[in-house]
C-alpha cells in the first residue's frame, strides 16, 4: 500500500477567512452552488482546497459515505474522463454494452476541484456546472443512455492573470471569492513558520491540529442537522433584495443563493432565525462577481432596513502601470463618455466593421495582394482564400462505438473510426491604441472607441480573448491583459488617458515580443491585431512582421492626410481601414 500523503490542515492555514467562510457554507448546505476562488499565485488557494477533504464528515451532502471525498478534474480532461463512457472491456470481453464511470460519478457525495477553472474548456465547465445543478448526470453518447447521481460541492480556483472565466459561468458559481497574497510582516513570518513545521514533520503537525480538525467536523454536521429548521424572515428577504436590485445582478440567482447562504452562516452558528449579521457575513461573496461594475452606489434603495449597507463596487484602477497623474495629461474621461458619442460610433460602415473583425484566412500569395502590398479579403463562405472547400477532418481519437459499428461486430476489428477533429484553435484579438495627444486634440477616438467596443463584443460573441496595448506620452502600456472579451468595455475605454507623444515603433516591438510569449504558451493560439492610430509619429525604423491577420485602422481626421499609418499597413502587409467622417 502507498504511504498515504499528509495534506497541509485547513484549520492551520493562516488568514483568508472569507475563503474559509465560503467553503463551510457550501460545505454545509449544498444547494449554494459551489465556490469559485480567484487570487493571484502564493495566496493559498489550493491548500484550502485540498484541505476541505480533511474536515468533510463522513456522509458528505446527507449521502452515502464518498469513497472518492475529493476528486480533481485535470484541464486536459476529455468529456469521456469528466460524464462517463462506453466500457471497452465489457464490450470485447462480454459482448454487451456497459457504462464505465467518469469523475463526476467518483466525486458523488465529496468534492470535484477544478484547479486553473479558467482555462478549462468551455463544454467541459457547461457540463460541470449543469450537473452542479440538477444533482444528476445523464449519460446519451456512444450507444449508451445511462443516468445517475452526481451530488458534489464544486469547488474552482483561477489566477486571473491567466484568463477570466466567462461571465455566464461566473455567475453560476453560488459564491465568489477574491484573494490577495499581500500579508504584514507578522502574517509573512508566521505563516513561513508554519510551513517550515509542516515540512519539517508533516505527520506530527497535522497531529497537533487533528482536536482542531475534528471540532470544525462536528461544527459542520451540526450545522446540517438545525438547516432545515432555519427560517429567513420577511424583512431579510426584501433587504436581499433591495441589496440585489441596487447591485443590478442579472436574474433571480444572486437573491436565492443570498436566502441559502445566510441560512447556512445562520445554521453554523447553532441558531434558527436569520439576523442581520449573517446577511452581512455572505453579502460580498454573493454580490462580488455578479455586481455591475456600473452600479450607482450612491443611490439608495427605497425604505432599506436599518443594518443594510450600501454594496462597494470594485474600484477601478487606472489602466496604465503608473497610477500618478503625468504631467501635462487631461483628466480621465477626457477622450468622451460612450454616451455622449453613441450615434458617432453608429456611423462605422457594415463594410469597415466587417473588415476590423474579418475571421482567420489561409495566407494569401503574391497574386491575391494589391497594388500597394496591402492584403485583401479574397474568401467567400464555406471556402479559403485560395478557394479550396473547406473540410472537417478526423482526429487521432478513436470512437470505439462506431469502430464496432463498421466492422458490424467481427473480430479483431478490420478498421477504426475516428471521432471529428474539434476545430476553433483559441483566438486572442490584440489592440494597439494609440493614447497619445494628437488623437485626443483631434478628436479621433470617438470612432476609434466605437470600433474597440464592435470587436470586443464580436469577440465576446465568439468566445475569444482579447488584450490591449496603450501607446502614448512616450510609454507602452499594457492596458489589459490576455483575457476572455469581456461583455461590455465601455467604463474601461472611458477612463484611458491621452497625452503626449507616439512611441510607435516600441509599440510593435512590444506586441511583436508579447505574441512570442503567448505562443510558447500556447502554441495553437491565432491572433488577430487591430493598431489604431492617426499615424502622427516622427520615428521611423524598420518594421517586422506581426504574426496572425493585422488591421492597421487610420484614425487621422486631418482634411491632408499624412499617410503614415497607409504606409505602415503596407510595410506590414496588412489590411488598411480608413475611418473618415
Amino acid at each position: 500500500m502507498a504511504p498515504t500523503i499528509a495534506k497541509f490542515p485547513f484549520t492551520a492555514v493562516a488568514g483568508q477567512s472569507d475563503f474559509k467562510l465560503a467553503l463551510l457554507l457550501a460545505t454545509v448546505n449544498p444547494n449554494i452552488g459551489g465556490v469559485l476562488v480567484s487570487g493571484p499565485r502564493g495566496s493559498a488557494k489550493s491548500t484550502l482546497a485540498k484541505g476541505l477533504a480533511d474536515i468533510l464528515p463522513n456522509s458528505t451532502l446527507n449521502s452515502t459515505e464518498a469513497q472518492h471525498p475529493f476528486v480533481t478534474l485535470p484541464l486536459g480532461a476529455s468529456e469521456d474522463m469528466l460524464l462517463g463512457t462506453l466500457n471497452l472491456q465489457k464490450v470485447l470481453d462480454d459482448k454487451t454494452v456497459a457504462f464505465q464511470p467518469g469523475l463526476l460519478a467518483k466525486a458523488h457525495g465529496g468534492v470535484l476541484y477544478v484547479d486553473e477553472v479558467n482555462l478549462l474548456s468551455d463544454n467541459l465547465v457547461d457540463y460541470l456546472l449543469d450537473v452542479a445543478a440538477s444533482g444528476l448526470n445523464i449519460v446519451e453518447r456512444d450507444g449508451i443512455s445511462h443516468s445517475h447521481a452526481s451530488e458534489f460541492i464544486l469547488l474552482g480556483t483561477m489566477n486571473p492573470d491567466e484568463g477570466e472565466l466567462r461571465p455566464q459561468l461566473q455567475d453560476r458559481f453560488g459564491l465568489s471569492v477574491e484573494l490577495s497574497n499581500q500579508y504584514s510582516l507578522d502574517e509573512r513570518i508566521n505563516i513561513v513558520r508554519l510551513r517550515e513545521a509542516f515540512d519539517y514533520d508533516s505527520h506530527a503537525f497535522c497531529a497537533s491540529y487533528s482536536d482542531k480538525q475534528e471540532a470544525l467536523r462536528q461544527t459542520i454536521l451540526a450545522a446540517r442537522e438545525i438547516l432545515a429548521q432555519v427560517k429567513c424572515p420577511d424583512h431579510c428577504r426584501r433587504s436581499i433584495a433591495e441589496r440585489c436590485h441596487a447591485a443590478q445582478v442579472d436574474g433571480l440567482r444572486a437573491d436565492i443563493v443570498w436566502t441559502q447562504a445566510a441560512i447556512a452562516n445562520a445554521a453554523l452558528a447553532q441558531r434558527e432565525l436569520v439576523n442581520e449579521q449573517d446577511l452581512l457575513a455572505v453579502e460580498e461573496l454573493v454580490l462580488s462577481h455578479r455586481r455591475k461594475q456600473n452600479a450607482n452606489n450612491n443611490s439608495q434603495p427605497p425604505s432599506p432596513p436599518p443594518f443594510s449597507r450600501p454594496p462597494q463596487a470594485p474600484s477601478q484602477q487606472h489602466p496604465t502601470q503608473n497610477n500618478q497623474p503625468q504631467k501635462d495629461a487631461p483628466a480621465q474621461g477626457d477622450w468622451g463618455a460612450m454616451d455622449a458619442l453613441e450615434q458617432q460610433s453608429q456611423e462605422i460602415t457594415n463594410e469597415a466593421l466587417a473588415l476590423s473583425i474579418a475571421a482567420k484566412t489561409t495566407p494569401l500569395n503574391n497574386s491575391q495582394r494589391n497594388n500597394s502590398g496591402v492584403k485583401t479579403l479574397g474568401f467567400v463562405k464555406g471556402k479559403s482564400a485560395a478557394g479550396s472547400q473547406s473540410l472537417k477532418r478526423n482526429s487521432q481519437k478513436v470512437s470505439w462505438f462506431n469502430s464496432l459499428i463498421v466492422n458490424l461486430g467481427e473480430w479483431p476489428l478490420r478498421k477504426l473510426a475516428f471521432k471529428p477533429e474539434k476545430s476553433g484553435a483559441a483566438t486572442l484579438n490584440l489592440i494597439l491604441l494609440d493614447t497619445s495627444g494628437s488623437v485626443l486634440a483631434n478628436h479621433s477616438f470617438a470612432k476609434a472607441k466605437g470600433l474597440i467596443m464592435q470587436i470586443a463584443q464580436q469577440a465576446y460573441l465568439k468566445r475569444e480573448q482579447i488584450s490591449i496595448i496603450g501607446f502614448g506620452n512616450q510609454n507602452v502600456d499594457t492596458l489589459l491583459g490576455r483575457r476572455r472579451a469581456p461583455k461590455t468595455i465601455r467604463a474601461f475605454l472611458d477612463n484611458i488617458t491621452a497625452a503626449g507623444g507616439t512611441p510607435l515603433q516600441e509599440a510593435l516591438n512590444k506586441a511583436r515580443d508579447f505574441q512570442y510569449q503567448q505562443l510558447r504558451k500556447s502554441p495553437e493560439l491565432s491572433f488577430n491585431t487591430y493598431i489604431v492610430t492617426d499615424g502622427r509619429v516622427r520615428q521611423t525604423g524598420q518594421t517586422e512582421m506581426l504574426t496572425g491577420q493585422v488591421t492597421v485602422i487610420d484614425i487621422e481626421q486631418a482634411p491632408v492626410k499624412r499617410g503614415i499609418a497607409k504606409d505602415l499597413a503596407a510595410a506590414l502587409q496588412a489590411h488598411y481601414l480608413p475611418l473618415t467622417g
